[in-house]
């Protein structure tokens, strides 16, 4: 079948993705609640590489230990059968109403104890399941209203929690590389470390820096009106793109966490040209959501839907770099010179006297028109399937 996912093209989605049950701020759920180990039998068959979690998306919060090891059982047992990996954990630190002012972030002592509790025994169950990337998204780590003066310190606590957890899994020899997952708002008014640069920045201030990395996610820098290829690009550049979570999002809505590809083709486009361009060798994780619309039967086709886009976009990238027209266009775009590329490329004082002593035409460079109009609408085009 064409566009067939197979475990090679690392396909995963969260227990909480697929097994979401609709529910909505304005209404009850929709769907009922599927079991963990019903979820990775269902995502093998579909051509799945992996499935991710949260704590309590596997052993609920109030769970024995009899609960928590007969579950444990039934999970590791579908890993087994279908051959699928856990390659992410996470901690749910927004559910619960103790976190509704932080969790590593909160003002109260207590609370920040208990984040950092919850946490290690989350990434001692992760570890047990094999995962390797522990994902930070702090969705209570924010503010309503600035009254309480609270950022300074929130970020020194932030960053001593994250110390703190680094130098655990360093400790039990857990091998974990750590991927922070900015989003400007919601459930918070503002979020700390909103956008893919902000953590970047963050990151250079913590004791093992090497360790952590990013963890973007389509719908989040949308929100805000950026440009989310450009943001995996800065990680990428960085050498911080550890992890991402791949959905869809119309600009300036609450988090929609929409089918792959569902609203901005185009971005999608370049997202898994960019991706596939530059060797990330990731999972490639749908963290997304079936419409509240739909039943288990729509489930299963919003998942296939994800990786069927992802396929045929990977394609559609493939053929753009065998596009003779296309890519002629590109090669008058950026204009070569070899003599200049040598004066710039590193500084001496020779260079930089060479370099004061050219002449440019200025006005020949104002009037030169890149070729832009052409091709992007051969880009369209070539989307569009007339290419």
């Amino acid at each position: 079948m064409a566009y067939e996912p197979k475990p090679e093209h690392k396909f995963t989605f969260g227990l909480w993705t697929v097994g979401n049950v609709g529910r909505d701020p304005f209404g009850l759920p929709t769907r009922p609640p599927l079991e963990p180990d019903y979820i990775v039998y269902k995502l093998a068959e579909i051509g799945a590489y992996g499935v991710n979690l949260h704590d309590n998306d596997l052993i609920p919060v109030e769970a024995t230990e009899a609960e928590r090891e007969r579950i444990l059982k039934r999970f590791k047992k579908a890993l087994q059968d279908t051959g699928l990996v856990v390659p992410m954990a996470t901690t749910n630190l927004f559910g619960d109403p103790a976190f509704k002012d932080g969790a590593f972030t909160s003002p109260d002592a207590r609370v920040r104890a208990y984040a950092l509790q919850k946490t290690m025994r989350a990434m001692d169950l992760g570890a047990e399941l094999g995962a390797k990337t522990y994902v930070f998204w702090g969705g209570r780590e924010g503010a309503e209203v600035d009254a309480g003066g609270n950022v300074l310190d929130a970020l020194a606590h932030y960053r001593e929690a994250l110390n703190f957890l680094a130098e655990y899994s360093e400790d039990q020899g857990y091998g974990y590389r750590f991927a922070l997952e900015p989003k400007p708002n919601e459930p918070r008014g503002d979020i700390y470390l909103p956008v893919v640069g902000a953590a970047l920045g963050f990151i250079a201030t913590l004791d093992k820096p090497h360790l952590f990395g990013l963890n973007p996610e389509v719908a989040h820098e949308t929100m805000a009106g950026l440009n989310f290829v450009h943001a995996v690009a800065q990680a990428i550049d960085a050498g911080k793109l550890f992890h991402i979570d791949l959905n869809d999002q119309k600009m300036g809505r609450f988090d929609q966490d929409l089918r792959f590809g569902a609203e901005n083709l185009k971005t999608a486009f370049f997202l898994v040209k960019l991706l596939e361009d530059s060797g990330y060798d990731g999972p490639r994780h749908f963290d997304a959501h079936a419409l509240r619309t739909e039943d288990e039967a729509g489930v299963w086709e919003f998942a296939k839907g994800c990786m069927r886009t992802y396929l045929i976009l990977k394609e559609k990238a493939e053929r753009f770099g065998r596009d003779r027209e296309i890519q002629d266009l590109i090669g008058a775009y950026k204009v070569q010179d070899e003599a200049l590329a040598r004066l710039t490329a590193k500084y001496s004082r020779e260079n930089a006297r060479a370099l004061k002593g050219l002449e440019f035409d200025r006005e020949a460079l104002g009037r030169r028109g890149p070729g832009l109009e052409r091709l992007d609408q051969l880009t369209v085009e070539l989307l569009l399937g007339v290419r």
